[in-house]
């Protein structure tokens, strides 16, 4: 099976030490080798693991770290101390990385010979006590890391490995990304500005602005004929209207959309940009604001947020990474209404036009309505509903001024309880974990952001590693959730994080 990062690697270091003579360090390496090659091995692992030799003093350790930071192909590292590694001596390491760190707490063995077990079995097999002393210096050096504790066989260690790797990937894309802003962002409101310049050094993303008549100049730019092999495209793969198709009163529209995508995507691609936003109030002199060309945008991977939201853009853009492979999509998404209907509450998500079809594995319908805002032409868009999902999420990012926040709610999304024949935008359905009311709740409690990135692929627990690589606050509403307790976390946490930062 092939790996979705296949351009990256993972590597695995072991520890232990001198003391043990050559014979037990030969062991160390063959073990640790099949240790490794078992997580290459595992679908539930989405990259490569490349095992590195035995760790055995403080100067080679430090080395491996340098040189995984220097290595731009490496998404992190998973450290196991096999034996028993001497703590002091990863001290320098682990201050040196700047990797995604996972500790691997596992051992060759799954049981225990216990007919044969002497002291040599024991010597050779002490990572139960040797990954405590790991830890411990890990702790005082509080250095930011996943633990994973189980045999490598066990499917459920596997699939955490592979959610480490997903967060880190999420990570590492966010510290690649170019983030293009056409535009400002909605006039007056207030959970999409932010401190770029934080973002730059908490996320690695590097937001920049670029003037809407820029791309303007791009549309007119585009070849005829490029435009048409797209169109040819849309109604190949899509429900076109009749309006809208070649013949039809409105396929100037059509023609117009997709030379915003192409333009769209060729000026992205000309300044090496991962992620856009666009804002209804700001589009110079394009004449629609961009639906379908959005749209088709997320659905190769680019992260997107309206109406100026680029924050939301960099999460659209991280989940789609940690997604990679998996089932399902992420969008920009919005909570717009809701059916309080006891006993069958539900969300009603969507946005104007720009809803990614990786969401559905149904063919949507391309149609062409008023936007009733923004005082352009009609814009084309693809209407359909989100396929069903359990264990979907919902996540948003605020600047809460001495820090960001992540705020993410756990969701069933279903199928609409009725047809929807005068909603024209593409939409999704949700019951929130634990109920409308407690996620409502707990949401604005902590100041949850409108605009949110649903993921039905990449699940909570990616955005927790992530969450915990970036070190950025994350509040988590999910089936365990409680009123009382998640206000006395975000309590809790404002304390913690402002002491965290020090003076």
């Amino acid at each position: 099976m092939s790996k979705p990062y296949a351009d990256r690697e993972v590597w695995f270091l072991t520890g232990s030490q001198d003391l043990y003579g050559p014979e037990t360090l030969e062991q160390v390496a063959t073990q640790s080798r099949e240790v490794a090659a078992a997580l290459d091995a595992a679908d539930a692992v989405p990259v490569k693991i490349v095992w590195k030799p035995v760790l055995k003093d403080a100067a080679s350790i430090r080395r491996a770290m340098l040189d995984a930071n220097a290595d731009d192909s490496v998404l992190g590292v998973i450290t196991w101390m096999h034996t028993f590694s001497p703590a002091k001596m990863w001290i320098a390491g682990l201050d040196a990385l700047r990797k995604p760190l996972l500790h691997l707490h596992t051992q060759a063995n799954v049981e225990l010979p216990w007919d044969t077990i002497d002291f040599d079995f024991m010597n050779l097999n002490q990572a139960a006590h040797g990954d405590r002393e790991y830890a411990y210096i890990a702790a005082r050096l509080g250095v930011a890391r996943t633990t994973v504790v189980g045999h490598v066989s066990n499917p459920a260690v596997q699939q955490r490995v592979g959610t480490w790797v997903r967060g880190a990937a999420g990570w590492a894309a966010t510290h690649e990304l170019k983030l293009v802003r056409f535009g400002d962002n909605m006039r007056n409101v207030a959970v999409t500005e932010g401190d770029k310049t934080e973002a730059e050094l908490r996320f690695g993303v590097s937001v920049n602005t670029y003037g809407v008549n820029d791309l303007v100049a791009a549309v007119d730019a585009v070849a005829d004929d490029a435009v048409d092999a797209l169109v040819a495209q849309y109604e190949d793969l899509y429900d076109v209207v009749p309006e809208l198709r070649r013949g039809g009163e409105r396929h100037e529209s059509l023609r117009y959309a997709a030379r915003q995508e192409i333009a769209l995507e060729s000026f992205l691609t000309q300044v090496g940009a991962k992620a856009f936003t666009t804002n209804f109030e700001d589009l110079g002199d394009l004449r629609q604001l961009p639906g379908i060309a959005v749209q088709r945008l997320m659905a190769k991977g680019y992260g997107f947020g309206a109406e100026g939201d680029w924050k939301t853009a960099v999460l659209v853009r991280a989940a789609k990474v940690m997604g990679a492979g998996l089932p399902g999509g992420a969008s920009l998404m919005e909570d717009y209404t809701y059916d309080l209907t006891p006993g069958h509450e539900v969300i009603l998500g969507a946005h104007m036009l720009e809803v990614c079809p990786s969401l559905t594995a149904t063919k949507p319908r391309v149609e062409i309505h008023p936007l009733g805002i923004g005082g352009k032409e009609d814009p084309v868009r693809m209407v359909f509903n989100a396929d069903a999902a359990e264990g979907a999420v919902v996540v948003s990012l605020a600047d809460m001024r001495d820090r960001f926040r992540l705020t993410a709610n756990v969701v069933d999304v279903v199928a609409p309880p009725a047809d929807l024949p005068h909603l024209p935008v593409a939409r999704a359905v949700w019951q929130p974990r634990p109920s409308l009311a407690v996620s409502a709740e707990c949401w604005l409690t902590a100041g949850g952001a409108h605009h949110t990135v649903m993921s039905t692929a990449a699940g909570v627990e990616a955005f927790e590693v992530f969450a915990d690589i970036a070190r950025v606050e994350l509040l988590v509403i999910d089936e365990e959730t409680t009123r009382r307790g998640f206000a006395d976390q975000v309590k809790w946490n404002a304390a913690y994080h402002r002491l965290a930062q020090g003076l």
